[in-house]
């Protein structure tokens, strides 16, 4: 047997026994609400956890660490398979595809797709005595100060993470492909992104970098490496952003050590930026593990979790902080040359990769860890989960009702983490796809729904993950119950029980199953 796996069994065993020897401990409670910190990857794959994936090509002792002291949620998705609507729906509760944005993402400027009314984790936790952070990538629009050609950098920026719920923030606006690349705290970039640059080629990778040296101008840019000029500060570099992310998670928590050993809980939200592209570990990571460059990537920020890990015991927070880690969906396009030239299967067994609306485009890894709260850790929940539902999680854990216009597509899973033999049953969760097709998800069955000249399609993810094998025609009265109920997820404007909520839009041509005068008929639309 793989001796990651015995290893692993053997953790589990082990802390099994401690609590078979003390079972008070796994019937306690913590006193207070915990800290809450929230790991959210960029493009990592199901199978680059080492814990998840037997043949993975490098290990992550750090994730599986976290597997192994909490629950590894095996049946996770993000609920979008790019980047902005995957992050909206994961700190709102309500899928993107109700808002403007029905495909793809937004550029680093954008107006924010969060409006300042709408409920988030960070408002919800600060609203109920949380101190909220965010540090690292937003990507989900903001207000910059003049147009680019006549930006004034002494003005703060707008409709960004502090007016979200967060009360600090330290990161960068979006993907580093898509530029304003500076590293902000507050509301101001700590060195302005006055020079410009475009991308250049990765010598260690199929992808770019983004790295001195930059030009004065666009069309210096563009004269140099064949293409405008995106906006850079001088002191920008791709292979920091993890680093400084790190620093600066730690160093916002180290000033909350004292209010939070008094009660006074706090709130991280931590998106990385790896191992989105540009693929960029530091030398020191170089030769580890044996997946080139990418799998270098995921060992730094294994690293990097290790380092939350480690600062939280030494401050004396470990016990009564809940970490959740996932990623905001699928592994980007070289995940293909992966299996080609190193064996490893970022997807691991499932079908395709970011963007796509089988299930390696958005089924992610999904770990939480939570000493004081979780019973029998080193559990796997194999049931259906998603991002949507930590909301709802995060509401239910402390006691605060959601109103009728808040995560509409979330649903708790909270008695999973504290009752091991709870065992309850989500509603039909809904994936989309970045061309904008929709899937239902139901215990089992995956129905994915028409697009164009693309058909309906079934699969049952019990005896085919790999979604090998279209059985449609063979079971037309599980096709029709799940076309209907994602019809009422779709027109009720929520998954959830309560009134109906309307959609930002009107209809849209995605809605290939829903006739418009259905859709203007339930959301009151005329």
């Amino acid at each position: 047997m793989n001796a990651r796996i015995l290893k692993s069994i053997a953790g589990v065993m082990v802390v099994g026994l401690a609590f078979a020897v003390h079972p008070l401990l796994a019937a306690q409670t913590p006193n207070k609400r915990p800290n809450i910190i929230v790991i959210y990857t960029d493009d990592q794959g199901i199978g680059d956890a080492s814990c998840l994936n037997p043949e993975a090509k490098f290990e992550t002792p750090h994730l599986d660490r976290l597997a192994t002291e909490g629950v590894s949620f095996t049946n996770s998705h993000s609920s979008d398979a790019v980047c902005t609507p995957s992050r909206y729906g994961l700190l709102t509760g309500r899928y993107c595809w109700r808002t403007n944005q029905k495909r793809g993402v937004l550029g680093a400027e954008a107006p924010c797709l969060i409006s300042d009314d709408r409920m988030t984790l960070a408002t919800i936790l600060r609203d109920n005595g949380y101190d909220t952070a965010m540090v690292g990538k937003w990507h989900l629009g903001m207000d910059f100060p003049g147009p680019p050609e006549l930006r004034d950098w002494s003005k703060p920026v707008k409709d960004m993470p502090l007016d979200k719920g967060f009360d600090y923030f330290y990161g960068i606006p979006a993907s580093l492909n898509f530029g304003v690349l500076a590293w902000f705290e507050g509301r101001y970039a700590k060195v302005p992104p006055t020079l410009y640059t475009a991308k250049k080629k990765n010598a260690r990778h199929m992808d770019y970098r983004i790295m001195p040296p930059y030009e004065k101008t666009p069309a210096e840019t563009k004269q140099l490496l064949g293409k405008p000029g995106m906006e850079v500060a001088p002191d920008f570099i791709d292979n920091q952003c993890l680093t400084r992310f790190t620093d600066k998670a730690i160093e916002w928590m180290q000033g909350r050590v004292a209010a939070a050993q008094s009660g006074k809980p706090f709130f991280l939200y931590l998106p990385y930026t790896s191992p989105h592209y540009p693929v960029c570990p530091l030398p020191q990571f170089h030769g580890q593990g044996s997946c080139g460059a990418y799998g270098e990537f995921v060992i730094e920020t294994d690293f990097h979790v290790g380092r939350i890990l480690q600062f939280l015991k030494q401050s004396g927070l470990d016990e009564n902080t809940m970490i959740v880690f996932t990623s905001d969906n699928g592994p980007e396009n070289s995940w293909k040359r992966r299996i080609d030239d190193f064996g490893h299967r970022s997807n691991y067994i499932y079908r395709e990769g970011k963007r796509s609306i089988y299930e390696g485009g958005h089924r992610v890894p999904f770990f939480v860890r939570w000493p004081a709260g979780i019973q029998q850790p080193g559990r796997s929940w194999n049931q259906l989960v998603g991002q949507v539902d930590l909301l709802a999680t995060f509401a239910e854990l402390i006691e605060a009702e959601l109103p009728a216009n808040a995560g509409e597509d979330s649903q708790s899973f909270l008695s999973v983490l504290t009752h091991p033999t709870s065992n309850p049953v989500r509603l039909p969760l809904i994936n989309h796809s970045s061309n904008g097709r929709f899937a239902i998800t139901e215990r089992h069955w995956k129905l994915i729904l028409p697009l164009g000249k693309m058909k309906m399609e079934l699969y049952d993810l019990t005896t085919d993950p790999g979604e090998t094998n279209n059985i449609a025609a063979q079971h037309p009265e599980v096709v029709d119950q799940l076309t209907k109920k994602a019809s009422d997820i779709v027109l009720n404007g929520r998954t959830t029980k309560g009134p109906v909520q309307r959609n930002d839009t009107g209809y849209w041509k995605d809605l290939a199953w829903i006739t418009e005068a259905e859709y203007d008929a339930q959301q009151g639309r005329n």
